[in-house]
């Protein structure tokens, strides 16, 4: 995962990702499939709260 990450979002990948192999998947399909599917998750939630905060400032015209 990307440094900056959550500890939740961290133990959602590592989690997702050995399911994975569990599974027979191989170790990178495995990475890519997890990271993906927290991003997912993460964008459906709207994102961490820190991550929020931080706004382009408004257009002006």
């Amino acid at each position: 995962m990307l440094a900056g990450s959550s500890p939740k979002r961290e133990r959602q990948y590592e989690h997702i990702k050995e399911s994975y192999q569990d599974k027979g998947v191989s170790a990178g399909e495995a990475k890519e499939r997890a990271a993906r599917t927290v991003n997912k998750e993460r964008r459906e939630s709207g994102g961490d709260n820190e991550e929020s905060e931080v706004a382009a400032p408004p257009l002006r015209r």
